[in-house]
């Protein structure tokens, strides 16, 4: 397994983190009101990265692209991060995106995603 994937998975297994862990606040939210633009969004994005990690644990082709998509949701957490922890918070979310968007750009992802 290349790096890039490898860096990947603890990616989608961080944001899985994540949404488990606002999950019950998403919850709370829908027994006054029934659909949220917040539990809107929280769907999709679980639905999203179960279905990208599943693909590229099965190695398909198909899953460099949703990858890449995926990969493109740490870019707006970068001013997040500048807002929360600084300049060094938002340098350490930046480089942690360029290793990520690179690392699933190199050749030998598309080598090892090789099923159709």
């Amino acid at each position: 397994m290349p790096w890039g994937v490898a860096l990947f998975l603890v990616y989608g297994l961080a944001i899985l983190a994540g949404i488990g862990l606002s999950l019950g606040y998403v919850v709370d939210m829908a027994q006054t009101v029934p659909i949220t633009p917040l539990g809107l969004v929280v769907m999709a994005l679980l639905a999203y990265t179960i279905f990208t990690l599943t693909v590229v644990l099965q190695r398909k082709a198909a899953a460099r692209s949703l990858a890449l998509g995926l990969a493109t949701l740490a870019l707006p957490a970068i001013p997040l991060a500048f807002l929360a922890a600084g300049p060094v918070g938002a340098l350490l979310v930046a480089a942690f995106a360029g290793l990520l968007i690179q690392g699933l750009r190199a050749p030998a992802v598309g080598v090892w995603l090789d099923q159709p």
